[in-house]
């Protein structure tokens, strides 16, 4: 595919997303009806879409529209290129531009919102949340997130691991957040057919998800309560000495755990609501809970654009019934940790405070805040204790 080809690819899958539809979805669509495109033409559009989400508003402010053809030619114009070159309506190519597209504006007299890439109504929240570190943050969220690994280090160390993914051409380097992760920063693709992820050596996580499970306390028995796909349930494993539970009120997203966790030789035990019940308590619940998603804009851009303050005060009720929910499963002298991947206090220490206050059986031992300013997502980590030994 020319280049104008697939400016006009992602033009329309674009549309689709703005029109409501998931873009991974779109994006395997597209690829499915359009099998004459190589692995190269698959990327680089998939990259014109997520930049393009990454920065809708001042892509769309850029290019005069809130629609696919409006944001591809702000992406243009941002990266300094001439857009009548791609947009000559010739055979795959966009159609011409019209008069009125070739009116340019600056970006710099955008309001702080769209220069920012967030909806309006969130700027008030995001102020609140992170104060001067606002516009950084945007900054850094503008673009795609590095590529992570767990190093599973029941089996192998992290100098090791990166030796063994160097020899099938993916060259990492370490990372200082957590003394689990390595960063890609050549080959990523070459992943998923290397000897270290086949033999279980590594997993892809953030390396901001890999630093909340260091930052959690030693336990026999844990349960990770909100699994998911079980990323921290795989990592608490690697800990050994310990007994991990794996548990989510949707157990297809489990459903490649028990693969995961033999490819790792991780002892993780996925359970119903019902064997929850029997198991417990536990010394450690962590609580990973539904969120905003927020400090992991960057690889899910589109759900920026889906987020309201209806479903953010919905989330944040959704966190305070999983908290309660999970203390009740906790061992007297226990410790309940509650997580989020939201830059938003008011699903983090707002809700903690909000527990504690209503919970004067529980206390805060710790908490802590990881910004896309560390390197990797934004996340939040709170660790509480138990102080009614009678429970």
């Amino acid at each position: 595919m020319k280049p104008a080809a697939r400016i006009a690819a992602a033009i329309d899958v674009l549309d689709a997303v703005i029109a409501g539809e998931a873009a991974e979805k779109v994006l395997t669509s597209w690829a499915r009806r359009n099998r004459y495109a190589g692995s190269g033409d698959r990327a680089t559009v998939r990259d014109h879409v997520f930049d393009a989400l990454r920065r809708r508003r001042s892509y769309g402010w850029l290019g005069g529209a809130d629609s696919g053809r409006g944001l591809m030619l702000g992406a243009l114009r941002a990266l300094g290129s001439d857009p009548a070159e791609f947009f000559t309506g010739e055979k795959y190519a966009p159609a011409q531009l019209t008069v009125s597209e070739r009116c340019t504006r600056e970006l710099s007299t955008a309001p702080r919102a769209v220069r920012l890439d967030f909806p309006d109504w969130m700027i008030p929240e995001l102020t609140t949340s992170m104060g001067h570190d606002l516009e950084a943050v945007a900054l850094v969220m503008q673009h795609r997130a590095p590529v992570f690994l767990r190093v599973n280090t029941a089996r192998v160390d992290r100098a090791e691991a990166a030796r063994r993914l160097a020899a099938d051409g993916i060259v990492t380097k370490p990372v200082n957040l957590s003394h689990t992760a390595l960063e890609i920063t050549d080959g990523p693709r070459k992943l998923r057919h290397s000897d270290a992820y086949r033999d279980g050596l590594v997993e892809p996580q953030d390396v901001a998800s890999q630093a909340v499970v260091d930052f959690l306390p030693k336990a026999s028995r844990i349960l990770d309560y909100c699994a998911g796909g079980g990323g921290k349930s795989l990592a608490l494993a690697a800990r050994r000495g310990c007994k991990v539970y794996a548990h989510d009120v949707d157990p297809v997203r489990m459903r490649d755990l028990p693969v995961r966790a033999a490819r790792a030789d991780a002892d993780v035990a996925p359970l119903d609501a019902a064997g929850v019940k029997r198991a417990a308590p536990f010394d450690l619940v962590l609580c990973d809970a539904p969120c905003s998603g927020s400090g992991s804009w960057r690889r899910s851009p589109d759900a920026k654009w889906r987020l309201d303050q209806d479903r953010l005060t919905e989330l944040m009720r959704l966190q305070a019934g999983i908290l309660a929910q999970a203390s009740n499963l906790v061992s007297a002298g226990g410790y309940l940790a509650f997580a989020t991947c939201s830059l938003l206090h008011c699903e983090n220490r707002d809700n903690t405070a909000k527990f504690l206050a209503a919970h004067t059986c529980w206390k805060l031992v710790t908490e802590h805040s990881f910004s896309p300013l560390d390197g990797g997502d934004g996340f939040y980590v709170a660790v509480l204790t138990r102080i009614d030994q009678h429970a």
